[in-house]
């Protein structure tokens, strides 16, 4: 082990702790209880905020699963506390969904079962249960799986619709984000309901359950990896018709890395080795979103117009650590932890908020700051802290 990796290691833990820390200390709802819906790029913590799933569901993940590491009974807590209000004010007890959404006081507000939240439960809650043994915990992940596996899974076409209403009707507007495709079937929620089966699976040994990660992975190769480009194709309708869209660094990155975990929790040997080919094919594409000045992944590319959208958001960058360290261990090609070397250089001068903790949402092309949250509906200790533990664990090895 060089060195550098091992200074990397060091670094990331330091940083892991920074981030746990900073959850720790500025987001949790001392007035209205939970966490904190909001705070914004200058650390005004906005209390009358809406609470999202996800954000809770992703802090529940994030102190989870570092605790492994940590070992620290502080994230342990947090993550029962993040677990509790979870099962208490976002699990509807009538329909057997999520609430997307709910008010300060924490009545419900946005009602619908986005598919995507649902994932995301079940990810938080799966890893709460490896460190807690709470049956809850299991039992409300499963029962989140028969749901979706009632509902939104699609026995004609195969694959999985977006969202639905709260008693589980059909709705007309299924997407997770105003820049997002109003489409049935979306990338970005079958990689995230895989990966939340596949947690499951860790700890749930079902046969059931394992045949449909098996199936959800073929799905995934059979229409979202472009094998010509090695971009992800992003929207389709019911029908498997695509709606050309943005390539998104991102995405093509962290499923480079989180499919084949999936395939390797599978145990199919045929997936396995057909889906480190693919992870060698999405990294070896993202290398075109990368910026040789500095390091830093762009957020997107619009390929019609050939338009780049000149930002650099945290998120594909803690995708990109992961990503290209596993194409590293997969070839053992330095050039790829060359990659993963020079954009941590490039997270810490940019992207670290040195004075107050956590990570700046990104940067534009001239380094000013993108001035939005550091804590909000999509901004979460999820995907940096899993950087962290990602590559702590990988560097072990």
């Amino acid at each position: 082990m060089s060195t550098k990796t091992i200074n990397l290691k060091t670094e990331l833990t330091a940083e892991l702790h920074s981030i746990l820390e900073y959850w720790s200390k500025h987001t949790i709802d001392q007035k209205n209880g939970g966490f904190i819906g909001q705070i914004d790029c200058n650390e005004h913590k906005k209390f009358q905020s809406e609470k999202g799933a996800v954000l809770n569901a992703r802090i529940l993940w994030s102190f989870a699963a570092a605790y492994s590491i940590t070992k620290n009974e502080e994230h342990k807590r947090l993550a029962k506390d993040a677990f509790e209000f979870i099962i208490t004010h976002f699990y509807d007890s009538e329909f057997g969904g999520i609430f997307w959404s709910i008010n300060v006081d924490t009545t419900p507000k946005d009602t619908k079962n986005q598919i995507y939240a649902l994932a995301f439960v079940i990810y938080g809650m799966t890893e709460y249960y490896a460190i807690s043994k709470d049956e809850r915990a299991l039992e409300y992940s499963i029962s989140l799986y028969k749901k979706i596996q009632e509902y939104s899974y699609d026995p004609i076409h195969k694959g999985y619709f977006e969202a639905f209403t709260r008693d589980w009707q059909p709705i007309e507007d299924l997407r997770l984000s105003d820049k997002d495709a109003n489409e049935k079937k979306t990338m970005n929620t079958h990689l995230h309901i895989v990966e939340g089966y596949a947690n499951l699976y860790k700890i749930w040994k079902d046969d059931t359950l394992k045949n449909d990660i098996i199936e959800l992975l073929e799905v995934i190769e059979t229409h979202f990896i472009n094998k010509e480009t090695g971009h992800l194709r992003l929207f389709f309708d019911e029908n498997w018709i695509e709606k050309p869209d943005v390539i998104s660094y991102g995405h093509d990155i962290e499923a480079a890395w989180l499919l084949l975990q999936c395939a390797e929790i599978s145990e199919d040997a045929a997936l396995i080795a057909r889906y480190k080919k693919y992870a060698i094919l999405l990294t070896d594409a993202t290398i075109e979103g990368i910026d040789p000045i500095d390091g830093g992944l762009w957020y997107e590319l619009e390929p019609e117009h050939n338009k780049l959208i000149t930002e650099k958001h945290w998120w594909p960058q803690a995708e990109l650590m992961i990503g290209f360290y596993n194409a590293y261990q997969l070839t053992n090609n330095q050039n790829y932890l060359d990659v993963v070397l020079k954009n941590w250089e490039f997270i810490k001068h940019f992207i670290l908020d040195k004075q107050n903790g956590e990570w700046f949402w990104g940067v534009y092309a001239d380094y000013s700051l993108i001035e939005k949250d550091k804590a909000g509906f999509w901004k979460c200790p999820y995907h940096n802290s899993r950087a962290c533990i990602e590559l702590i664990h990988r560097i072990d090895l």
